[in-house]
């Protein structure tokens, strides 16, 4: 069997970020994990689910550390599990976005998203998967948009959100059994919020 793979979802913890926009990370994990009633436990300072899925083992974590810290608990997973960067994959949300929008890519830069950039730090290296979901900006399109941010989604914006996690934790499976050409070949992309799922 292969080593382990390690999707990291990221956000703050507590019930005051619950299903805020910073914590889409958090929510692509919980719909995965949701799918089979995989539970999460604490350990190194994140909420930890272990599973097999297609051969393949899989941490999904969620850092309790607050985003900017984030790399910290990544890290000390990553050693005890012995995950290379090759087989770990970051969920995050991303404003420069639009909601609706998912976005996945074998390695790249932070863009400014300080939870990625944890993790860079504590890595020391960029060569790992990121994924980024849309969650837009405000309509006057201004630059500080912390509250924006740590804001929950719109009600309007539900049934899209809905569709959009689905995806995307369609994704990071795909991105577990395949590998993340296939997984950003397949799901990349804008999810209309007309069409019908199957």
């Amino acid at each position: 069997m292969d080593g382990w793979f390690l999707a990291v979802g990221l956000g703050n913890p507590g019930a005051d970020y619950a299903r805020t926009r910073h914590n889409a990370g958090f929510m692509v994990l919980d719909t995965l994990a949701g799918r089979t009633n995989w539970s999460f436990e604490k350990k190194f300072n994140a909420r930890v689910a272990k599973m097999e899925m297609g051969g393949r083992r899989v941490l999904l974590a969620q850092p309790q550390t607050y985003m900017n810290a984030s790399g910290e608990a990544v890290q000390a997973l990553a050693a005890f599990y012995r995950v290379e960067p090759a087989a770990l994959l970051a969920v995050v949300d991303d404003a420069d976005l639009p909601i609706g929008t998912i976005r996945m890519r074998p390695n790249g830069s932070s863009g400014g998203h300080h939870g990625l950039e944890s993790i860079e730090k504590h890595f020391g290296t960029r060569e790992f998967a990121r994924l980024r979901i849309g969650i837009g900006r405000t309509a006057d399109g201004r630059r500080e948009i912390t509250n924006h941010v740590l804001g929950k989604f719109a009600p309007e914006e539900t049934s899209l959100l809905e569709k959009v996690l689905r995806r995307a934790a369609d994704q990071v499976q795909c991105w577990a059994l395949e590998g993340a050409e296939k997984a950003m070949n397949r799901f990349n992309g804008v999810i209309d919020p007309e069409k019908r799922e199957a």
